[in-house]
């Protein structure tokens, strides 16, 4: 290195033309890149998918399942995936998400500072949700009833003890696609 950065620039530039079209960097290296106080435009960060970790794969599948989502990739092995509207939710055993993540897999069960939602269109949705995930394995939590933002939800903990509120949000409706449309 010269001590003024003109090596390193230099090895830049070299690198993105050996290595990448222009416009592209690797993983990590968009600082390198960009001059220095700039920053690139990039699409919003969007939640395209949830893995969630379990003990049982067959177990988890089974439950989810039986709510009605229905699984793709069935020749992927180790692990499944299914359509959840728009965001894929993918179950994967939780000591192996664990292990790829680099933390200490927790005790299942436990409260892991995140619960996963459904909303639905009404009341009696809600209701019939809850029902339908205790019958499948899940386990009951919190019974459905009217909340404070005036809506109506409950909770259910699947076979793994993933807490979902399944919910009813008349402030939040829905589009043709069946997705949450939420207000300005």
């Amino acid at each position: 290195m010269s001590g003024d950065g003109r090596m390193e620039a230099d090895e830049e530039r070299a690198g993105r033309t050996r290595g990448a079209a222009a416009g592209e960097t690797a993983v990590g290296e968009a600082s390198a890149v960009e001059p220095r106080g700039t920053t690139r435009a990039m699409a919003p960060l969007q939640l395209s998918l949830v893995t969630l970790g379990v003990a049982d794969l067959r177990r988890a599948v089974t439950f989810y399942e039986a709510l009605g989502l229905v699984r793709r990739v069935k020749e992927a092995t180790g692990a499944a995936f299914f359509d959840a509207g728009g965001v894929v939710l993918s179950l994967y055993p939780r000591v192996e998400l664990a292990a790829d993540a680099g933390v200490v897999a927790g005790r299942p069960g436990a409260f892991g500072g995140i619960a996963l939602a459904c909303n639905r269109a009404s009341r009696s949705e809600v209701d019939t949700t809850l029902i339908r995930a205790v019958a499948a394995g899940g386990r009951a939590l919190r019974p459905a009833q009217p909340t404070f933002w005036g809506g109506y939800s409950g909770y259910v903990a699947d076979p793994d003890g993933h807490p979902w509120e399944i919910a009813h949000n008349p402030g939040f409706p829905f589009d043709a696609a069946g997705r949450i449309v939420l207000p300005d």
